[in-house]
Formats: C-alpha cells, structure tokens, sequence
C-alpha cells in the first residue's frame, strides 16, 4: 500500500531553488522538515553554485553541518536540530532528472548544470515531480525562506476545498523583526506602469473570483497543482529573473483561479541572491536591468496598448537613478529597455 493510501492526502513536492545560498537554504530545509503536512518530497535545485552549496547541504542532511538563524525570535522553527541523517539522493545533471527517478528519499538534490535563472531551475525540479507520477501539488518555494508548520497544510486545505484553484499563495512575512507583512499571498499588477504592489490588508482567504483577490501569486510562496501545470505550461525560463509569476498568472487566468491561505505564514529574507531589495533606489544595477527589460516584455506580450506609458515609467526609472547618484544603475535599465526590444518569440523569450 502506497502513502498516499496510507494518508488518503495529496501529495506535494517542494522545489528550492538554490544559487550560492547553502545557508539560507539549510534554514529552510531545517524549517521545512518540521512542517505537520505527511506527505511531502524536497527538491534541491542547484544553479551552478560557486560556494560549495551541495556538498554543504549535502553535510546537513548527513548531520555534520547545523542551520543557523539570524533572527533569534525565528530559532524555534529551526532548533533543535531534526534528527539526522536524512536520506538523500543525488542527481547531477537536468536531463538524469528527467531519465533517473531514484525512490524512497525525501529530500533530492539536483544539479542543474548552469544557471538556469528562476525559472529555469525551478522548471528542473517540477520537470521531476511531474515525471514521478505521483505528483499532485508542486510547492515552489524560495530558499531565502523558513516557514510555519502548518503552511503547507494550510495551502492544501484551501486548495483541495476549490478544484478550479490552480495556484495558492501564502502570507508573506518579512524575516527580520518584527515580521511585518510583506504581501497578503500576492500582489496587484499596474497595465499603465507594468509596476506591481503587494497586497496588505486582506486577513482572510481569496480566490481570483473574489474582490481584493491577487492579480498574481508572490512566487516566493506558491502551491501549483500538477493539473494546471499539465494545463498551462511551466514557467516561462526567457525572463531569467522576474515577472515568470505574472506571466504564468496570465496563462493560468482563464482556466483556473488564483488565490491565498492567511493561515500559510512563510517568513522570507527577499532579495538575498541579487541585491533585489524593497526600496527601488536601493536594488543592485542587475536587478534593475531585469526589472526594467522584463516589465517591458511582459506589457508587449499582454498589455500592448498600455506600452508607451510603461516605457514612460521605466525611462523615468533611469533618470531617477542618475539623479541620487548611481549611473550604474541607470545605464542597466537603459539596456534593459534596449534588451527587451530584440526578437520575441513565444511566451516572451528574449534572444
């Protein structure tokens, strides 16, 4: 008898995807494997790390290296250890995750081969978790993250209440104390700036039918059943970094609903890997190129009337960042509008 006959639950695999983040990901992990939710599998996508990130995580699991945890009101969903070894298994290449499916491991480290960008190494391990058969839910969630017990639980209720539910988010809340609300699961998408902002307020549960619902799901936290997976596609790899959530959104939208649990708490660090920080003065120059080139791309694909404003807004962007003193800065977003004008092809891809 399967576990899944044993629990009578869904069955959900969490995909991680790490770039030279071997702490924040075994944080992460450490949190993750406390969840009450039975039946779950962890994947560890690996972007072509430079810091020794799979061997270190490789040394958690075997219990020779611990979590550490940098907000000390947040050590109790880390500490004490959990019982170690966990077992593993360990994939060296994108195409031997599609080929080999090694059973009877709950955690799975696989190593894309490159840095594949967001979508690209998260699409690696739902490539994997569509190909098990077994799969119902994919949970993508970011390593900068620790998480609540009961999130995952949480998430699968409200899903499993709603089939039309493709995609659910989590309430968001900020990793530094004192934990202030990022989004409430999602955020709100602007067809005249192509600018986004998070969702607040909310305190109970949303679907896209309902008013104050998110126009999108925060990709730091987002459950996908493997049905409108099958249905839509996965996530668009040409963005690299950004908006794959909008644009899964707007492919998911006519066939499914979009929606958030309040009672799913993810506690994330945002922006650790590449200077992608709250304050838009503040983001590092490479954030920027890709903020600027993939607003642009994202309105040309779906919102193509609304495209001289948000050209208007993303030059403003540059002349802004010229002014504080950082033409850096602006000279990235200057390439990224001159970027996202190469040849498109389908679901926005950039060449």
């Amino acid at each position: 008898m399967s576990e899944l006959q044993v629990y009578g639950q869904p069955r959900v695999y969490v995909v991680l995807l790490n770039w030279n983040g071997c702490q924040d990901t075994i944080e992460c992990l450490e949190s993750v494997f406390r969840l009450s939710y039975p039946l779950f599998t962890v994947i560890v996508c690996d972007n072509a790390s430079s810091d020794g990130s799979m061997e270190k995580i490789e040394g958690w699991a075997k219990g020779f290296i611990a979590a550490s945890c940098d907000s000390p009101d947040l050590a109790r969903l880390t500490v004490p250890s959990i019982p170690k070894p966990i077992g593993f298994a360990h994939i060296f290449s994108s195409a031997e995750a599609v080929t080999s499916l090694p059973s009877g491991s709950r955690l799975l480290l696989i190593q894309t081969g490159a840095n594949l960008g967001y979508a690209g190494g998260n699409n690696v391990g739902i490539r994997y978790a569509l190909a098990r058969g077994d799969c119902d839910y994919v949970w993508l969630l970011n390593n900068d993250t620790v998480v609540e017990p009961d999130s995952l639980s949480a998430m699968v209720q409200m899903a499993e209440a709603n089939p039309k539910l493709g995609i659910c988010g989590s309430q968001l809340r900020s990793y530094a104390p004192p934990h202030g609300i990022q989004t409430m699961g999602g955020r709100r998408y602007s067809r005249w700036s192509g600018r986004t902002r998070p969702l607040q307020e909310l305190t109970t549960p949303r679907v896209s039918t309902t008013p104050g619902a998110p126009d999108y799901v925060e990709g730091a936290s987002m459950l996908v059943s493997r049905r409108c997976l099958e249905t839509v596609g996965l996530l668009e790899e040409s963005y690299f970094l950004y908006y794959e959530e909008l644009d899964l959104a707007a492919r998911v939208r006519p066939s499914f609903q979009l929606g958030y649990s309040p009672e799913s708490v993810v506690y994330h660090k945002e922006g650790a890997s590449i200077g992608s920080a709250h304050v838009r003065s503040n983001r590092s120059a490479l954030s920027d190129f890709y903020q600027a080139r993939n607003r642009i791309v994202f309105s040309r694909r779906y919102h193509s009337r609304f495209l001289l404003s948000v050209l208007t807004v993303t030059g403003l962007s540059a002349l802004h960042r010229l002014m504080i003193g950082r033409p850096q800065n602006t000279g990235a977003i200057l390439r990224g509008m001159f970027a996202s004008f190469s040849r498109v092809r389908s679901y926005g891809k950039v060449f």
